[in-house]
This record gives C-alpha cells, sequence and structure tokens, in this order.
C-alpha cells in the first residue's frame, strides 16, 4: 500500500513543481501567480489542460509549445521531476506510511510542504536573477512564525528558543528597511541572514549548521576553480575570466536539502 501513497506523494510534487516554475518566472516581474492564466512566455497563447500536466506535457510535445513551435527551456521539467523526487524522498526517510497518518504527522507534511516551497522559490529566483525576493522571504517568515505557534502550543517546544528567532527576524528586518532607505535597494547579504533563520526554524540548528558548511566549501571550491582557470589563462596569454556572483541562496537550497535527507536517512537505517 505504501507505494501508492509514495506515487500520490511523487505527483503531488511534480505539480508543485510545474507551480513554482511559474512562480519564478512571474514573482520577480511582479506578475499575478493565482488569478492570471497560465501562458506560453514566447507567443503568450495561453496553455490548455493537455499543455499543463507536469512532466508529461513536456515530454509528449517534444520540448515545445503546441501553438509556436518554440523550444521550451528544460529547466521546467527539471524543476518538475526535482520537485516530485524531493517530496517522495523526504517523505520515504522521515518513514510517512499508510499505517501512522494520524494527526501529528499530518501536520509535519504539510507545514514540511510549504517549507519545501518555499525552499524552492527562493532557490529558483536565486538562480534566475541572483536575488533573494523580499516577497518570497515574507511568505516564510510567516509560515516560520506559524510553525513556531504550532510547536510551542502544541508540541510543548521552548518558547525562549523561538523567541530568540523572533528577535532576530525583527533586527534584520529593521536593518533591511535601513538599507533599503539608504541605497534604494534590497540587501543581498540580509535576505540571505533571514533564509537561514527559517532554515533552522523548519530543520534544526544541526541541519542548518551543515548547511553553512557545505555551502562554504561550494563557494570555496568554485573561487579556487576560477583562480586556476584565470592563471591557466595569464600564462597563455588569454583575458582572465571574471567569475560570475554566486548565487549563495541557491546553493544553500541545495545543501540544506541535501542535509535533510541524509539526516532523515540516518535517522531511518542506523537508529
Amino acid at each position: 500500500m505504501d507505494i501508492f501513497l509514495y506515487i500520490i506523494i511523487f505527483v503531488m510534487g511534480t505539480v508543485f513543481g510545474s507551480f513554482f516554475t511559474l512562480a519564478v518566472y512571474r514573482i520577480p516581474k511582479r506578475q499575478d501567480i493565482v488569478h492570471t492564466h497560465s501562458y506560453c512566455p514566447n507567443c503568450d497563447h495561453k496553455l490548455g489542460f493537455l499543455d499543463l500536466i507536469p512532466v508529461f506535457s513536456y515530454i509528449f510535445l517534444g520540448g515545445k509549445c503546441r501553438y509556436c513551435k518554440k523550444k521550451i527551456r528544460p529547466r521546467y521539467l527539471i524543476l518538475e521531476i526535482l520537485s516530485g523526487l524531493t517530496f517522495v524522498t523526504i517523505a520515504y526517510f522521515g518513514n510517512v506510511n499508510i499505517l501512522n497518518l494520524d494527526s501529528k504527522i499530518l501536520a509535519e507534511s504539510a507545514f514540511m510542504t510549504l517549507y519545501l516551497c518555499y525552499i524552492f522559490l527562493m532557490a529558483g529566483i536565486d538562480r534566475e536573477n541572483r536575488e533573494i525576493n523580499r516577497s518570497v522571504n515574507r511568505y516564510g517568515i510567516i509560515i516560520s512564525i506559524l510553525y513556531m505557534i504550532y510547536l510551542c502550543i502544541l508540541e510543548k517546544a521552548s518558547i525562549y528558543r523561538y523567541g530568540i528567532y523572533l528577535i532576530f527576524y525583527l533586527l534584520i528586518m529593521i536593518l533591511d528597511n535601513i538599507t533599503l532607505k539608504k541605497y534604494a535597494k534590497n540587501s543581498y547579504l540580509n535576505g540571505l541572514l533571514i533564509v537561514v533563520i527559517i532554515m533552522a526554524i523548519f530543520t534544526y540548528e544541526y541541519i542548518t549548521m551543515n548547511t553553512i558548511i557545505m555551502t562554504s566549501l561550494i563557494v570555496a571550491i568554485y573561487m579556487l576553480l576560477n583562480k586556476v582557470k584565470n592563471i591557466i589563462n595569464r600564462r597563455k596569454r588569454k583575458p582572465e575570466v571574471q567569475g560570475k556572483r554566486l548565487c549563495i541562496g541557491f546553493y544553500l537550497a541545495i545543501a540544506n536539502i541535501l542535509n535533510m535527507i541524509m539526516v532523515l536517512g540516518c535517522y531511518k537505517f542506523l537508529i
């Protein structure tokens, strides 16, 4: 019976993935993501039901728009599959099955779904625009506060621990507003600090610290490879290559999901 549950979870994950592709495209452009019907970004033609089936529509249409025949970026297919796999992997390692679907598991699963929505949206927008979107971070703050209320009231978690996080939120948002007024632009660093706090609330400090360490290693390796490449170019008397600005939020998201899966896997098979 569990296999059918995981198939349903995978399908739900791909549906969320389809929504993520839409939201990642529209949110930075300040377009509506709820009421406006899906359309082709090339020809603006409204998409029908058969054009919107996650994974299958891309495959059956040969990766092209049904109407203008323009090629659709593979990221849509990749994000839908990755979303489905992430949802089902976390459910599997989190021991979600037919026999233990009580109110507590359902509540935790609902909050985890909301958190994964935040992570995918934050990472997708950062990957495309190198931006920690303020509206997405506001969504993350709201769901994290709701999660803290749930933990403190129903799970009897320490109110002092989460009170500290609320203070951090307040300080960073004040700093962010000062930065916005002074420089008339969003602070990437302030956005990242909020991302880390949201991660700590949902995945706790141990996973968050490992996430930061893994991300730091990725950044260090990237900088090292870029430096080696420039040394080789200098010897060949070629112009140096300027490294792209790193999308740290994107790498934080990948590291966080990987660490979450590894920790859940350890609990499932080793403990």
